[in-house]
């Protein structure tokens, strides 16, 4: 029976329930009689006392010929509350009948009705209150939660459920590899579109190379600019795994600070991704002084404060947490207002399915010099993996140097070691990037490179979260804003 159905029942029971209370001690004291039954949603009580007779209907008293009509009609029979005697017959049974037995017979009766309307009054507030759970959990669903109530990789699809504001059905896998990615400025194209595009894969213009294959810069015929990523022939077999990781974690992520996936051909001959286009090029290129103009220091603050943030949802509040695996200054692309966005995907993994899990047991993948070392020494992959590549970037980009610069002198080929030996000295100010040509207060700089080098703790255990991260880089935003302002 459903919960509407069972409160229906329940509300009429309820009603009959306190007639009785009225009736039952005026029954009890004068020794009148009364007889009643529910049919469906209506209840019906005849009672008698001295000279006096009540016809009730739902809780109102009414003439007899109308009582005698609805109760045929709801009862579905001509007589009351049994077929075999009229109303007429019955009324006259009830005036000859004695009232003691009847009585007793009624607080029995009574007492058990309400023993039994309790229980049932039970079940249906308990109904009531799983069925309005639920109403609230699904109102404070948005488009994007919705869609993370359903099991990656279920066989079984949630029953349909009729749309209606403020609940909304919740929708299947929209990870799946497909080549209809739905959002906003998405993109389907074919083979012969992309090569047009290109103009046949033109090395003119191709914007970036990496392992995975060649990135070009194309336009479409509506204008739009993209990305288009092309991946080597003759390594297809090694970068099937890689190609398809970059699919299903981009498909599954939408954040300002990541690169967004527009669309994908995969075929017998050919791997391509398709991707916003990002026109400033990547943080390395910058940091490298092969741009127009040098990063100053707010510059650089905002993008890793970008680059934090893009972290912390990957960790936190994608749909499934994903772990990068690859964070490093060429995997950062920046916009034209100078914005950080992550990009290549490649190595991402997805965290630990079981919330009793830590850590992913796997083979250890990314680039030497921002490789987490207990990462490479266990083979357990954590999002404090990510933690440690960011407090190596961190002070990549505060200092302009590579990870590993082996033609400097020994004491500072390993930038990580030389930035920390120069801050336990106090010598922070020597750590800048001389190309800024500003000053910078001891005081920030001396916080922001010790949450790098906390970051980058050799131990798991010793770095802080993602999400700890962005904020006390915003903190550290604002004493540098601060010490600007006092000094000007």
């Amino acid at each position: 029976m459903s919960c509407k159905n069972m409160f229906r029942i329940a509300r009429a029971g309820n009603i009959f329930l306190a007639v009785l209370g009225v009736l039952v001690p005026r029954i009890l004291v004068s020794g009148e009689s009364m007889e009643s039954e529910v049919c469906g949603a209506d209840y019906f009580v005849h009672s008698r006392s001295n000279e006096l007779e009540w016809f009730i209907v739902n809780g109102h008293h009414v003439p007899e010929d109308f009582f005698c009509e609805t109760a045929t009609r709801s009862c579905g029979r001509s007589g009351f509350p049994s077929a075999d005697v009229p109303c007429a017959a019955r009324r006259e049974l009830v005036q000859s009948g004695d009232g003691s037995p009847t009585s007793y017979k009624m607080v029995i009766a009574v007492s058990g009705a309400m023993v039994l309307f309790g229980c049932f009054l039970c079940a249906c507030i308990h109904c009531g209150r799983r069925q309005a759970s639920s109403v609230l959990q699904w109102k404070n669903l948005g488009p994007k939660d919705s869609a993370s109530s359903v099991e990656m990789g279920s066989d079984k699809m949630p029953e349909k459920i009729t749309a209606r504001p403020y609940l909304v059905p919740p929708s299947p896998s929209r990870f799946a590899v497909s080549p209809q990615i739905r959002r906003l400025n998405s993109v389907h194209m074919d083979l012969s579109q992309v090569a047009k595009a290109t103009n046949n894969f033109s090395r003119s213009l191709a914007v970036g190379e990496g392992g995975f294959g060649t990135v070009y810069r194309a336009q479409l015929p509506d204008g739009q600019f993209v990305a288009i990523k092309r991946a080597k022939k003759e390594h297809f077999e090694s970068l099937n795994p890689e190609f398809r990781s970059e699919v299903k974690v981009l498909a599954r992520i939408e954040h300002r600070n990541l690169v967004k996936l527009l669309g994908y051909i995969e075929s017998e001959d050919e791997r391509i991704i398709i991707t916003e286009y990002v026109p400033n090029g990547s943080l390395r290129k910058h940091l490298n002084g092969q741009r127009d103009r040098i990063l100053d220091f707010n510059q650089r603050l905002e993008i890793s404060i970008d680059v934090a943030h893009a972290l912390t949802y990957l960790h936190l509040f994608a749909e499934k947490q994903i772990i990068h695996r690859d964070v490093k200054s060429s995997n950062i692309l920046l916009t034209e207002r100078y914005r950080a966005k992550v990009t290549d995907f490649g190595f991402a993994r997805l965290g630990p399915v079981d919330a009793e899990n830590t850590h992913t047991s796997t083979k250890v993948k990314g680039t030497m010099g921002y490789l987490d070392p207990e990462y490479m020494r266990t083979f357990k992959l954590t999002p404090k993996s990510d933690v440690y590549s960011f407090g190596v970037l961190l002070i990549e980009i505060l200092t302009g140097r590579r990870p590993v610069e082996p033609k400097r002198p020994p004491g500072e080929r390993v930038t990580l070691i030389w930035a920390f030996e120069n801050y336990v000295e106090g010598s922070v100010t020597m750590l800048v990037d001389p190309r800024m040509q500003e000053t910078i207060d001891a005081s920030v700089l001396h916080k922001i490179f010790g949450l790098a080098i906390r970051c980058a703790a050799p131990v798991r255990a010793d770095r802080p979260d993602m999400k700890s991260v962005a904020e006390r880089l915003w903190a550290i935003r604002m004493d540098y804003l601060k010490t600007v302002t006092e000094a000007s």
